[in-house]
């Protein structure tokens, strides 16, 4: 049974054919209209959504499928008066494929082991696969290549967006560089930047972490940010981390450190006045629109691809 819990775990060859199927399930949506039909997708949600739901749920529709929306909180598996195998279980006798939006990644690896059917990472503590799929092809869609290319990302290093684009990057052959406060609370994991340069090895790519940011968005053709307060960030630590991070905000003195026709990118949702001042995201070198789009997209090819539907 193939999953997608990581990018980690992907090859660089399996993510290819993601990115190219999901190109032309975008460019010939046509021909995907019925590749679903009386299949069902369960979504699993812990934490909330917005671009998660709408882009598996209107994609497994356009696909011919159907999607059931299950929220935890309402539900035995959230409550604890039913495991997390017994749900998967019990789910995999009905359903074609999960997909689960959790806090703790040690869940979904919990729903791995005993589904009998494929899941998807639809975001966890630890990683957001979906995002960064969607995120690749968007970038090779503005720049026609992503290897040799640089990825500069800015801001928190130490959550699970960063992670998942140093994975996806180095695998694919790019120079990834984070530019993020020194200290264990805020710079990329040990384990994950040790991951990333033996991935660059076998890419041609790089790791590069500093705590300058200048450094780290010099020359870039991608520049990448994302939240300040991630949905665990308690109210009385905001401006405090604020503070922490104002000096990787990502604004026209920052940007123009970076190639002139370096794109910029965050995952949404975005605080203009934190992470990115209003007239990068808004300007004209920004395309976070269009890499939500391609949630849509890559989505698809996941599903389509572990329910062996191409």
């Amino acid at each position: 049974m193939e999953h997608l819990i990581s990018l980690k775990e992907w090859s660089p060859e399996k993510i290819r054919a993601v990115l190219d199927l999901a190109m032309d399930v975008k460019i010939h949506p046509e021909e995907y209209a019925s590749v679903m039909n009386a299949k069902t997708l369960l979504m699993i949600f812990e934490k909330p959504s917005l671009r998660t739901r709408l882009s598996f749920e209107a994609g497994m529709t356009q696909m011919g499928g159907h999607a059931i929306y299950y929220n935890t909180s309402t539900s035995p598996m959230g409550s604890g008066k039913e495991t997390i195998s017994d749900s998967v279980k019990t789910a995999s006798r009905f359903i074609d494929i999960i997909m689960a939006r959790l806090f703790k990644h040690e869940d979904l690896l919990e729903m791995a082991e005993y589904a009998t059917v494929p899941v998807i990472n639809a975001l966890t503590d630890d990683s957001h696969p979906c995002q960064i799929l969607a995120d690749l092809q968007a970038i090779e869609e503005k720049k026609g290549r992503l290897a040799g290319l640089k990825l500069a990302y800015l801001g928190d290093g130490f959550n699970n967006v960063t992670h998942s684009l140093m994975y996806g990057g180095t695998k694919m052959g790019m120079h990834v560089s984070v530019g993020s406060p020194a200290g264990k609370d805020y710079s990329p994991r040990t384990d994950v930047v040790a991951d990333c340069k033996q991935f660059s090895k076998e890419s041609g790519g790089s790791i590069f972490v500093t705590d300058n940011a200048i450094e780290a968005i010099k020359e870039a053709d991608v520049v990448y940010t994302d939240s300040w307060m991630s949905y665990h960030i308690p109210k009385d630590q905001e401006a405090a981390r604020i503070a922490k991070f104002m000096p990787y905000q990502v604004n026209a003195e920052l940007m123009a450190h970076a190639k002139p026709d370096s794109i910029f990118m965050n995952c949404l949702p975005a605080n203009r006045g934190c992470e990115q001042t209003a007239d990068v995201i808004d300007g004209p070198q920004s395309i976070v629109f269009d890499e939500a789009e391609n949630r849509l997209h890559a989505q698809k090819a996941v599903i389509l691809t572990l329910c062996g539907s191409v």
